[in-house]
């Protein structure tokens, strides 16, 4: 039977997933796994659909290894276990930024690598790992498809006024404007409410997709109207070590008053600041609900009133709400942050079931609720398997 890979490349990990085409065209999972800890410690698990460990394996002393070493073992292992029978004829890659020019995924080639490449400024802690991921895999299997998915493309028709900055409008024209970013994430998003609740699915909706990057998409028809990530996926709500927004002063000061380099500014913003800046503890909302350090509870409380004055924005944008919809690490797993944020967004006649938010949804809203509340698991390597079996079997018509 023939498979799809999904790889998703971020700065010390990789996820990916390996989904059979079924006799119907359709997508079954049938094993996924995660490379972590790259750069320090690596380790790889793999477990089949069922819960089988298919690999585990720990490289203690592998601090120098690459994202390419690791992928090139991984491809290893693969070709000695036939993975019950699968056949790869693609892989699909998570693209973080894919600029003014891909407004839907694309066939790898050099051309498009090299036009990626001078992305990676705008997404520095994910564009090189995903080129990384590409390259690797075309040195590995040179013949073999791969397909370009890119995080920008969901939000690349949202209305103009949402793209533009108060800046000179040359600026614009030349790429300074607000893109938006974790479209896969919404993509998925807006298709599961269309089987889950498919009235709410075609009015006005607010997702969430919470994690250690985070940020919000106002949708209308399941189409982005707006979203909280602008220009960089730095932009927006406070994350697990980014700042999210922050006044544009800020930056001058520090460069200006307290001597700090481009690069001593980046590593602030995008490394040691959010959850783990605020906190001086962690990056993980884990570790800090854990903690009785009053700098926790600060971050914490921090991260939600960002969350629900970014919604009330959003809510704006679109005119009003009808659905409020939780998504990834934080926002499928955490009920208390969940309750955090819902009780900032009561003045919009928000009334959370606090016993079923406890479970996890998926309607965690009470009966009279306006808007109504889900729980929805995203699922990006899914997203990025579709697309890149649309765009192999347009190859082979």
């Amino acid at each position: 039977m023939k498979a799809i890979v999904s790889l998703n490349s971020g700065s010390s990990s990789i996820k990916f997933s390996l989904f059979a085409i079924d006799e119907t065209g359709g997508l079954q999972l049938s094993a996924g796994g995660k490379i972590e800890k790259i750069g320090i410690s690596p380790a790889v698990e793999a477990r089949s659909v069922d819960g089988e460990t298919l690999l585990e394996r720990e490289w203690a002393n592998g601090a120098a290894l690459s994202h390419a070493d690791l992928l090139a073992d991984l491809f290893a292992w693969a070709a000695e276990h036939p993975l019950q029978g699968r056949e790869i004829v693609a892989v699909g890659h998570r693209v973080v930024h894919g600029g003014t020019q891909f407004a839907a995924p694309r066939l790898v080639d050099f051309e498009l690598v090299d036009t990626l490449e001078a992305l990676c400024p705008l997404a520095p802690l994910h564009q090189p790992h995903n080129l990384a991921a590409i390259r690797a895999i075309a040195q590995l299997a040179p013949e073999l498809p791969q397909v370009a998915c890119f995080d920008t493309a969901f939000h690349h028709d949202k209305p103009d006024l949402a793209a533009r900055f108060a800046l000179p409008r040359s600026l614009h024209d030349e790429g300074v404007r607000r893109y938006g970013f974790h479209g896969l994430s919404y993509e998925y998003i807006a298709l599961r409410l269309a089987e889950i609740d498919p009235v709410l699915a075609s009015g006005r909706v607010i997702a969430a997709h919470l994690g250690n990057g985070a940020s919000l998409c106002a949708m209308a028809a399941g189409r982005s109207v707006d979203t909280t990530m602008g220009f960089t996926a730095l932009d927006g709500l406070m994350m697990g070590t980014r700042s999210g927004s922050l006044d544009p002063g800020v930056v001058l000061h520090l460069q200006t008053q307290m001597g700090m380099s481009p690069a001593d500014i980046e590593d602030l913003l995008y490394r040691k600041s959010g959850l783990l800046g605020v906190s001086g503890i962690s990056s993980d909302m884990r570790t800090l609900t854990a903690s009785m350090a009053p700098e926790a509870e600060e971050a914490l409380a921090l991260f939600a009133w960002r969350v629900g004055r970014e919604a009330g924005a959003l809510a704006s944008s679109l005119g009003g709400v009808d659905g409020i919809v939780f998504t990834a690490g934080i926002g499928e797993n955490d009920a208390d942050m969940r309750s955090r944020i819902c009780r900032r967004l009561e003045w919009l006649g928000l009334e959370i079931n606090e016993i079923a938010n406890a479970c996890d949804g998926p309607l965690i809203s009470m009966p009279d609720s306006r808007p109504r509340v889900y729980v929805i698991p995203t699922d990006e390597e899914r997203m990025i398997a579709l697309h890149t079996l649309n765009i192999i079997k347009g190859q082979a018509a």
